[in-house]
Formats: structure tokens, sequence, C-alpha cells
């Protein structure tokens, strides 16, 4: 079956199995592919390829119509419940709400990538309305994440999670390389990681000055950008000034409530997805000397989320296929994973170990990257040493 085989299958016992078998997995990726894109096209059923305006209508009626479930349920219900009750019930509802958000999340993602439907003002309309209502800038991520798309893997211009070498890692790192550390580390990654990320470029690539998804004049977006940039603020704009009038009628505690906190669990869920679809020890980074876009392509690994597949429209388990072809619509995906799985061989990873344990394992063994020590080639492959 292959790397993806093996990284989900029984590992060998012990500490020197599990390095037994991501220096196997290494060897085989280190190698150029010796399928092209096409080849791998070609084993894909072409219906994957077609978008249905009316079934993506669905997914997102789908996921609204369980949003608005929840919140009736909150505002009906559980704002009456006494204690204890309502810090049991209140949890849950957060826990649902921001799973069933990070969804309609997904959503707004594909319609950024045009997959959406056939009719690009359609997939930029709803994709603006979807990410302005959970704060995000719909375009200006649009940019930058399709620049992610194209130089995946890549040391020089990958846009977000770019690993560092082991000269770049800050000297007080050696004091967070310990559970507590780890702890502290990764609840500030879940927590403010997004709007760092979206506010000061924090994790992206660097630029030759301050970088902000906030900013239409800023470094990662060109001139024929800038005007939809305007756009996604005025986006947000709008939201927090209906959230804001929200605050003022029901009171701020009750917008934290029904609205804050599954906000909260949806930029979690979406830093802990992107981390891990990048972050793994077996993925290797490339410098210009040796990345392609395919080989960057073929970076990334799908992860198992049991039930919380479905709910997130499979960005997660399907996540490889997304990366070859971004166009698909996610109701496609698990079929093209299927048929491409065969052709990739080696070269597709799979990780089915829970994304709790996988967030605590990349934490501690992915703090940096380096070459192999028998191996003068730009490829680069996670380190924690």
């Amino acid at each position: 079956m292959g790397a993806g085989g093996r990284m989900h299958a029984a590992p060998t016992a012990g500490e020197a199995g599990r390095k037994k078998n991501v220096a196997a997995a290494q060897k085989a990726l280190a190698e150029k592919p010796p399928f092209t894109l096409g080849d791998i096209k070609k084993a894909i059923p072409p219906r994957c390829f077609e978008r249905s305006l009316a079934r993506s209508f669905y997914y997102v009626a789908h996921d609204l119509a369980i949003v608005a479930a929840l919140y009736y349920v909150a505002t009906t219900y559980l704002v009456r419940l006494p204690a204890p009750l309502s810090y049991v019930a209140w949890p849950v509802y957060w826990a649902l709400q921001g799973c069933v958000a990070t969804g309609v999340w997904v959503i707004a993602h594909e319609c950024g990538h045009h997959a959406f439907s056939d009719f690009q003002w359609i997939d930029d309309a709803v994709g603006l309305v979807l990410h302005s209502a959970l704060l995000v800038p719909y375009f200006s991520w649009k940019y930058s994440h399709r620049r992610h798309h194209s130089n995946t893997g890549s040391m020089e211009r990958d846009e977000v999670f770019v690993p560092k070498s082991k000269s770049q890692v800050p000297s007080f790192s050696k004091y967070m390389n310990n559970p507590p550390g780890r702890l502290l580390g990764l609840v500030v990654q879940l927590t403010i990681g997004w709007p760092l990320y979206l506010a000061f470029n924090v994790s992206g690539r660097p630029y030759d000055r301050f970088a902000c998804h906030f900013d239409p004049y800023g470094p990662i977006y060109n001139d024929r950008e800038r005007l939809q940039i305007f756009v996604s603020d005025a986006g947000i704009s709008a939201a927090l000034f209906l959230l804001y009038h929200a605050a003022r009628a029901r009171g701020t505690a009750w917008l934290l409530c029904v609205y804050g906190v599954p906000l909260l669990v949806v930029n979690a869920f979406l830093v802990t997805i992107t981390y891990l679809q990048h972050t793994h020890p077996e993925l290797p980074h490339y410098d210009a000397s040796e990345w392609d876009w395919l080989r960057g392509a073929l970076a990334t690994v799908d992860r198992d989320y049991g039930i919380l597949n479905r709910v997130f429209h499979n960005i997660t388990d399907t996540h490889v296929a997304h990366h070859l072809f971004s166009t698909m619509p996610h109701y496609h995906a698990e079929e093209a994973t299927r048929a491409i799985r065969p052709v990739l061989g080696d070269y597709y990873r799979l990780d089915r170990k829970p994304f709790y344990g996988a967030l605590w394992r990349e934490a501690k063994e992915c703090l940096y990257v380096e070459r192999e020590d028998d191996d003068d080639r730009g490829i680069f492959w996670y380190k924690n040493k």
C-alpha cells in the first residue's frame, strides 16, 4: 500500500520502531514522484470535477439550519437553566455550535477556491457573507490562501505554517520543550493564533515590511487585488456593526455565550486542522533547488477526525486531493481520494491518530526543520532536538 498505509498500520513497537517507520517514509518521499498531475487526474472519474449549485446550496442550508436550531435551543431553554445544569449545557452548546460553524467556514473556504459553483460571482457573494459572519476577511484570505496552494512546502514562498530552520528557533524555545511549555504554546496557538495571523502575519511567510490581511496596500496583495481587500474590510465592519448592536440590545454576556465562545471553537479547529495538515514528522519541505508544485502539493497529510470528518465536509481526511485539485467540490473528494491512492502509493500520507493526540505529538516532535546529515539536497525534515 505504500507509505500511506504504513502511517496507519500497526506501528513497530517502541520508540526505535517509530523512528524506523518515519525514516522509511522520508526515504520514499525524498525522491521526485514518478507520475505527473495528469496521471493522477486520469484516475479520477470526470464527475468528481462537476460542481452543482443546488447541491452546494443544500450544504449551506443544512449547516445554517443546524446553527439556527442550536441558537433557538440556547436562547429559549439554556438561558433558563439553573446552576449547575447550565454549567454543563452551555459547554455542550459551545462545542456543537462551534463544530457546525466550522463546517460553514469550510464552505466559505470552498467558495474562495471557486469550488462552490460554476459562477465566480456566486462563489464570491456566498463566501463573503459566510466568512464575514465568522469575522474572516473573505477576499484577503482567499488571495493569501491561494498563494499557499501555489507554494505549498516551499521554504521561501509558502504563506502559512512556514517552519523555522534550527538557527531561526528562538533561544527561549529550549525552556518550552517540555509538557507545561507545550501546553502553554498550544493554548496560545489555538485561542489567538488565527487573529494573530490575520492581523500580524504570525506563522506566515516573512515579508520585507509589515504584512496584515486587513491592509489593502500591504505586501501580501498586488494592485489588482487591493479593491477587493477593501470589500473584505467592509464585510468585517458590517459584521462587527451588527454584533455591536446585538450586544447593546441583549448584553455582552449574552453575545459571548451565543456567538463569542462558539467562534473561539471555530478558530481553534481552523488552526488545528491547518496545522495538522502541514505538520508531521514524515512531511518534507523544500528550498528553491528542490521544490516544484507537485512535490509541494503532496507535502500534506490526511487526518481522521472521526464523525467530525462529516461535520467539517471532509476537509480533514481528503486534504491531499484538495491540494491537487482545489476547485473540486468537497462532496466528491472522498471518491477522488480513493481513486488517487493507488497512483500516489508511497507519496500519499494518511495518519489515523486522533487529532488531539496528533496535536500534542507534533507540538513535541516538529519544532524546526533541517537537512539529513548525509544529504546535501534542499530537502528539510522536522526535528525536535
